[in-house]
């Protein structure tokens, strides 16, 4: 295999990287820019038709509606929430909880809270920022934690996406999937809760909250693999959000330390509880809880005729149909709340007008983002196939190429490279979902050359493009804005990016040992 060609094959990923660091450019311009750099690459050397090309694109594009759409969603939702008090009296709440104990809140807030939330379709670095600079946080930790709070379990973000999106990339059912990312749990998820103590105090706030940290570190890591256990993978985040709030709860209780205290709540925080009860304020969490739970439990018919019976396959690709899933995504689950939470949020006219302004001004670049990262994964994935969709030189297909280089090249160590290039394109694409798109062929067909796991070498790769999202500009920029300090963001990335390389080492090695 020529240098030239895997330098080609490879150019890709390099153009955008260099878009965004050297010219910080915007993720969705960057995306936009590598895709048409992407085609052309495939067109010009190898061998791929315009047409098979601009196909592949739009077959990407449905398969990132399950990311898009739930980000433009998740923004109405959190936008009415803050425009109608709710979001203001969810802070209301939080600000009595566990007074004192830094450790302890970091745990349920971002761990615990921001899981959930996660898990749910919500975006904690749009929600969780301004919680955290009313309870006295700095902003760099308002920034840094929601991002790299995002981390812990986001392979099961918006009802498991990236797992079922995994799963369709690997032809094998999700069930069969689950366990080669729930094996990694528990010491990721540690490592991460480790990860945020450090970012606010350094190593003597985490030799002072070792033992809540762990605690809460292995809950989340253990819950994953029992609810893979379970056959209830789509739901582990909401469990593992829940299970981390209830441990921390009673780690409080048996060190009889107070719970709440009312005593710091400042006058807009009462104010907030007056104007709206707390079950109103968190109705659209709660709504989009029990339809998480509805169309999820194995127990009833819901899950096989939203997942499967009405899966609304949408084949653009002969043979290789994207399944639309409208019924059982966390996108259609969240607008279906926020409409029925509406009577009990009672948003004024000039409310509703004001969201769905501020909707229409933050929701079309992300989308954007979401859409173009997985076109290039497709064009990537299918370069060198003809009109009749058959790759007649495999040489001509870039992951191929890719492929067959880094097993010369690396031999039996390639796991132990496998989860940093995850990372890589996390950090260029803005999410674990779009990762995946991008690497799993690569890591299948690699793997396959020097006899390692496959399965296993892809899924720690996708939890490397997770560990992302703390170094994530989009994320980073997202959680700067939800508290008026764009800006910032570049001095958070500077520690954040220590945290994500020490995990990814972590998992590199996990990885290296389990991968043979």
């Amino acid at each position: 295999m020529s240098l030239v060609a895997v330098l080609l094959a490879l150019s890709p990923v390099i153009f955008v990287f260099l878009l965004l660091i050297l010219r910080r450019m915007a993720a969705d311009t960057a995306g936009l820019i590598g895709w048409v750099f992407t085609v052309a690459v495939a067109w010009i050397f190898f061998d791929t038709p315009p047409l098979v090309a601009l196909q592949a694109s739009v077959s990407g594009i449905v398969a990132s509606l399950p990311i898009a759409l739930v980000v433009a969603t998740s923004i109405l939702q959190v936008t009415v929430m803050l425009e109608t008090g709710a979001i203001a009296r969810v802070v209301a709440l939080v600000k009595t909880v566990a007074p004192g104990q830094r450790v302890v809140q970091i745990m349920l807030i971002n761990i615990g809270f921001g899981t959930l939330l996660t898990a749910l379709g919500a975006v904690p670095v749009s929600i969780l920022p301004p919680i955290l600079l009313a309870l006295g946080y700095s902003s760099f930790a308002a920034i840094s934690l929601p991002a790299l709070g995002y981390d812990a379990l986001t392979t099961y973000a918006l009802l498991g996406i990236p797992v079922v999106v995994f799963a369709g990339f690997v032809g094998r059912p999700i069930e069969d999937v689950g366990g080669y990312f729930a094996r990694f749990m528990p010491v990721i998820s540690t490592c991460i809760a480790l990860g945020m103590v450090w970012l606010v105090g350094r190593w003597k706030l985490v030799w002072q909250g070792l033992l809540p940290t762990v605690i809460a570190g292995l809950t989340a890591g253990f819950i994953c693999i029992a609810m893979n256990a379970l056959g209830l993978i789509t739901l582990t985040g909401i469990a593992a959000g829940l299970g981390v709030i209830l441990v921390m709860v009673i780690y409080l209780k048996a060190r009889g330390q107070p719970l709440r205290d009312r005593s710091v709540l400042d006058a807009n925080d009462r104010a907030a509880e007056q104007r709206m009860p707390l079950w109103a304020a968190a109705s659209p969490w709660l709504l989009l809880t029990l339809f998480a739970l509805l169309v999820n439990a194995p127990f009833l018919p819901f899950f096989d005729l939203a997942f499967y019976e009405l899966a609304l396959p949408l084949e653009i690709i002969p043979g290789a149909p994207e399944r639309v899933r409208l019924f059982w995504q966390a996108y259609f689950w969240i607008l279906v709340s926020t409409a029925l939470a509406l009577p009990f949020l009672k948003p004024t006219g000039r409310q509703l007008a004001v969201s769905l302004q501020k909707w229409a001004q933050r929701a079309p670049r992300p989308v954007l983002a979401a859409a173009v990262f997985f076109a290039m994964a497709y064009v990537i994935n299918h370069s060198g196939k003809g009109t009749d969709w058959v790759l007649a030189d495999p040489n001509n297909n870039m992951v191929h190429v890719l492929a067959t280089a880094a097993a010369s090249g690396l031999g039996q160590m390639y796991p132990l490279v496998a989860p940093f290039l995850g990372l890589i394109g996390g950090f260029i694409s803005g999410s674990e979902t779009s990762s995946i798109a991008m690497l799993t062929a690569l890591h299948l067909e690699t793997a396959g050359k020097i006899g390692a796991q496959g399965l296993l070498v892809a899924a720690a790769s996708g939890i490397g493009g997770g560990l992302a999202s703390a170094i994530s500009p989009a994320k980073l920029q997202n959680a700067s804005a939800s508290i008026d300090r764009i800006g910032e963001e570049s001095q958070v990335i500077r520690h954040t990016v220590v945290v994500a390389l020490a995990i990814t080492a972590v998992t590199a090695i996990l990885t290296l040992l389990w991968a043979f």
